[in-house]
């Protein structure tokens, strides 16, 4: 225990995380009103907050975007990176968490958030990054301490170690007590709370708390087990250097209490983090960071503002960074930084330069993506972070509603796949549709809010076209015939073609068994064009699949024939023959995998049956304790709005990825309803 693990480590970055609505912008607004950043608390209903300052999360009273923060606590800078809870915006959460010392993640007594706690616990643990557990709202628990503890505990891999316990006046929580310093404190509304003598019931509460505690400390500190087995008491600092090592190696997750709305349980909070949290030395041995004299920062966000252009959200890892320094990407760009910026919700302070451990917005580095390393350094850095998106589960097709603003959308819609990765723009090459793809039906409705107002191109949107095909079922054998003759040269293609069904899945398939060289060898190239054409559109309004055509006897003319004439007989003996070759409808199958909290298995598995799904199995998640991993056979066109369903279904928590698996026939009404609505929208 010799080294002061406790010591002040520099600037420091903490991520605030949790469930959707646990109150994680209302802390920070606590953290900067009780530390001096701000004169007073703001609200997120009145929209008054530091955090949600964007009009869309204004409008929608919820966190949509990484908000960052920066205070100063006791001479310590210390730079909070609000993140949204909603796993729909989940991914800023995901790219900042590299570059934190810490996280405090913040969560309330709900059993029904639960799953959420456990995604966000599960990616802390996975990165092994320091986290305290903040116990927000403590002044609404209607349960005992130990019995929010054991119900939070599945939630998490390692003990969660109770820090604090609260001071019950009735049904009523009016404080806490401190069990490292051994201290009572009684809250006072928006103001430091009150030490008081701990005795009686509280006194005995205490004992038997910290106790506890140490028990758990001790399964990693022999020296204190041994104290412990003989009924001494551990000297105070022994105590608070095991609570910042075990935190720090992630043996334990310390639990704190309080009400963020009142500003209670916030500086005991900040103590917790100044004593106990790693610095960048230590974040930059965890990413691996290589030891440099030169400046190297991780870009965590990216944000395009209406005036200030492009920023690049940075933690600085390691060296002095000054305005005006040309920096390397790890993804191979370079650009000059036009100004750093100090990140105070609004990034409009200037500095000067920056050091190891600040967090800061570097302006107009175009070549620099999120994910990026950035150096200072004549070489490239290498890349120590990679962040790959979740699966994308629900699309839409967004056109300008003004045609001349179609180069305005392609550009805004590349900005706003800078600024979220997570958000995926895919060109239908059939139906040239722009089809946007995002995380769920609020992250598409933001990001269309997004190019309305700050990119200035209004959309119109409509569910993405449904991958339909179809194919034939009776062979025959038909002629296609092109002659026109208008003055001159006229046209004159003649040919006959046997058109048979393939297996499915073949696609399509063309040969010539012509002789006697009743159609020109020059010209059968031109045929097989024209019976291309022909497969792009069938009888019912479709692409054509799963066919083989071949071409086997035809006839020419010496000067009227031409490769436009037998491309065009071949497309009309196609058109002609089809309808004759018993066409049906053909719908895209995907095997479908649910990962979804195992009460809400029963429901998953009616919701998949409702949709036409069809069951495969089940099992329990890999590796997850209370998960379930559901497998099923899906049309695609019943996949559209599952994610909605789905989230309804586990208190947002569940997801799912799908696969292409094949083609299948559809028939009866289904079909002959889908060739009508098809036809009604061409």
């Amino acid at each position: 225990m010799g080294q002061d693990v406790r010591s002040p480590r520099g600037p420091r970055c903490i991520a605030l995380v949790g469930p959707f609505q646990s109150g994680k912008t209302t802390l920070l607004e606590a953290i900067l009103a009780r530390t001096g950043a701000i004169p007073r608390a703001g609200s997120v209903d009145a929209g008054t907050s530091v955090g949600d300052a964007s009009p869309e999360a204004r409008h929608h009273k919820m966190t949509v975007g990484l908000t960052a923060a920066t205070t100063s606590f006791m001479g310590d800078s210390y730079t909070f990176l609000d993140c949204p809870g909603s796993v729909e915006f989940a991914h800023d959460m995901r790219a900042a968490l590299p570059a934190v010392d810490a996280a405090i993640v913040v969560c309330e007594a709900d059993e029904k958030k639960l799953p959420q706690l456990q995604i966000i616990l599960r990616e802390l643990e996975e990165l092994k990054i320091p986290r305290f557990l903040f116990l927000n709202k403590i002044d609404r628990a209607n349960q005992r301490i130990r019995e929010t503890l054991a119900m939070l505990q599945p939630a998490s891999r390692v003990p969660l170690v109770l820090r604090q316990i609260p001071i019950w006046k009735g049904e009523l929580i009016e404080g806490f007590v401190d069990l490292a310093l051994e201290r009572a404190f009684i809250y006072r509304e928006h103001k430091a709370s009150e030490v008081i003598a701990l005795e009686g019931g509280d006194l005995d509460r205490e004992k038997e708390a910290r106790f506890s505690m140490l028990e758990k400390l001790a399964d990693h500190d022999d020296a204190l087990m041994e104290q412990l087995l003989e009924d001494i008491q551990p000297p105070r600092d022994a105590v608070f250097d095991d609570l910042a090592r075990e935190l720090r190696e992630g043996l334990i997750c310390p639990v704190l209490i309080g009400a963020a709305a009142r500003e209670n349980g916030v500086l005991r909070l900040m103590k917790a983090l100044r004593h106990e949290a790693p610095g960048i030395a230590e974040t930059a041995k965890r990413l691996g960071a290589p030891e440099s004299k030169d400046a190297l920062g991780y870009v965590f966000k990216t944000l395009h503002s209406q005036h200030g252009g492009k920023l690049s959200l940075t933690r600085l890892v390691a060296g002095h960074l000054d305005d005006g320094a040309t920096l390397q990407s790890s993804s191979g760009g370079a650009g000059r930084i036009s100004g750093i910026l100090a990140v105070n919700g609004a990034y409009d302070t200037k500095r000067a330069s920056a050091e190891a451990g600040d967090t800061v917005a570097l302006a107009k580095l175009d070549p620099v993506k999120t994910g990026d390393m950035v150096s200072s350094g004549k070489t490239q850095p290498a890349a120590l972070v990679a962040v790959e998106p979740t699966s994308a589960v629900l699309a839409i097709s967004v056109a300008a509603t003004d045609r001349k603003d179609d180069v305005k959308l392609g550009q805004a819609l590349t900005r706003l796949h800078e600024e979220d990765p997570s958000l995926l723009i895919v060109q239908n090459p059939k139906t040239h549709d722009t089809v946007l793809w995002g995380q769920g039906e609020m992250h598409l409705r933001v990001a269309s809010e997004r190019l309305r107002d700050r990119f200035g191109v209004k959309v119109t949107s409509h569910p993405p076209a449904i991958g339909y095909q179809e194919t034939i079922r009776k062979p025959i054998t038909q002629r296609g015939r092109h002659k026109k003759q208008s003055g001159g040269h006229g046209q004159f293609g003649d040919v006959v073609l046997d058109i048979k069904p393939l297996p499915r899945g073949d696609g399509f398939k063309f040969a010539e068994k012509v002789v006697g060289g009743a159609v020109p060898r020059n010209y059968i190239p031109a045929v097989e064009e024209g019976v291309v054409d022909g497969l792009t559109r069938g009888p019912l309004g479709f692409p054509v699949t799963d066919v083989q055509v071949t071409l086997t006897d035809g006839s020419y003319h010496s000067v009227d024939s031409s490769d436009l004439a037998f491309r065009t007989a071949a497309r009309v003996g196609l058109n002609e023959g089809l309808p004759q070759c018993q066409p049906v409808l053909l719908e895209p199958i995907h095997v479908v995998e649910i990962v979804c909290p195992t009460d809400a298995t029963a429901k998953i598995n009616a919701i998949l049956s409702a949709r036409r799904g069809q069951i495969l199995g089940f099992d329990t998640r890999d590796g997850w304790s209370g998960w379930d991993c559901v497998r099923a056979m899906m049309p695609e066109a019943e996949i559209g709005e599952l994610i909605v369903e789905l989230r309804s279904a586990t208190a947002g928590a569940g997801s799912f990825t799908r696969t292409f698996d094949h083609m299948a026939e559809v028939t009866g009404r289904a079909a002959d309803q889908i060739i009508a609505a098809h036809q009604h929208a061409a």
